[in-house]
């Protein structure tokens, strides 16, 4: 029965009743979605990029969360900074019982503040669409449960006027950044836009702030590809998060060898524990593909299987009139 309690739980607050403040999807590779993370990312490596990522979080579970996103991003000499676009599809309870799509386009600009250090300012618009899947085959409501039987047949909750809403959405983000440092700050959902089906439903604003930095393990700094250091580098990382009166602290640790890279974050709360995150990835050439699980440390461990999280990233030449535009240095995954 714990089981079934905690399904019924997660299809309430996917279902978006009043007062449920929604939560934005999470992903584990935060550098493989770089734009994801912040806008001001866009343009950051001054070649054309493009990331692919594909999240399952607790497999396990009948209501599993499942998000796929694509991404493009350049440097634009004449505009003075990089340009993006951004994707993403994400499917939460049983056969889709909420889903969202989304396409956000940023610019970010960018200038140089002192020697060696560069700040990047963007803005972004989305566009978002939700839709409910109202069927009350694969729904279950709280007014179902029975603690001898389960769930029961009958429910008084009632499918809302509408299905489906669409609605604008803005971010905006910024990044500091020298030659082994980097620094940023990016708030999402700054309108709070109105998602509710029954009634108004704000989405909580999302504040993220970022920093990390690469530490050369050898006295050769001379690169030896075009992706990266041939030499070893570690590179640890804070990501601090706060949305609908949740915070999110997240620890990390890259181990750089080209042309493999390795890692391990750790993730909590102000009171709990979350999840270790493992990643292992392979950069060749112009491609970096990209795995990392989540193991779950919570109450929800034994019944969730973690989170899986695979990413594909190209990165194409750079062209010969680009050359002197600093691109950022930080972790690919």
């Amino acid at each position: 029965m714990k089981k079934h309690y905690r399904i019924a739980i997660l299809l309430l607050l996917v279902v978006g009743m009043q007062g449920v403040k929604a939560q934005d999807v999470g992903f584990s590779q935060f550098y493989a979605n770089p734009l994801y993370l912040n806008p001001a990312f866009a343009g950051s490596k001054v070649a054309p990029r493009i990331s692919l990522n594909y999240r399952a979080q607790w497999p396990s579970l009948v209501s599993a969360f499942s998000t796929i996103s694509g991404s493009y991003d350049q440097y634009i000499n004449d505009l003075h900074g990089g340009i993006g676009g951004i994707v993403m599809a994400d499917r939460q309870g049983d056969h889709g019982t909420l889903s969202t799509a989304q396409f956000g386009a940023m610019y970010a600009f960018r200038f140089k503040m002192a020697k060696d250090m560069y700040l990047s300012i963007a803005l972004q618009a989305a566009v978002v669409n939700v839709n409910l899947n109202w069927d009350l085959n694969y729904l279950r409501f709280g007014d179902q449960i029975d603690p001898s039987n389960g769930y029961i047949s009958q429910t008084s909750a009632t499918a809302p006027d509408k299905t489906s809403k669409i609605y604008p959405d803005f971010a905006a983000g910024l990044m500091a950044y020298g030659p082994a440092w980097y620094a940023g700050f990016a708030a999402h959902h700054l309108s709070q836009p109105n998602q509710g089906f029954y009634s108004e439903d704000r989405v909580p604003m999302k504040l993220t702030a970022h920093a990390g930095g690469l530490i050369n393990l050898s006295e050769e700094r001379r690169r030896t590809s075009s992706l990266g250091l041939g030499q070893p580098v570690i590179s640890p990382n804070f990501i601090y998060q706060y949305q609908g009166g949740f915070h999110y602290f997240n620890y990390g640790l890259y181990l750089d060898w080209m042309p493999f890279l390795v890692g391990v974050w750790y993730r909590n709360g102000v009171k709990n524990s979350d999840a270790f995150i493992f990643m292992v990835g392979v950069q060749q050439d112009y491609f970096k593909v990209g795995y990392s699980y989540d193991v779950t440390v919570s109450e929800l461990a034994n019944n969730t299987a973690g989170a899986h999280e695979v990413t594909l990233g190209i990165l194409l030449p750079i062209p010969e009139a680009k050359h002197k535009v600093k691109a950022i240095r930080c972790p690919s995954f």
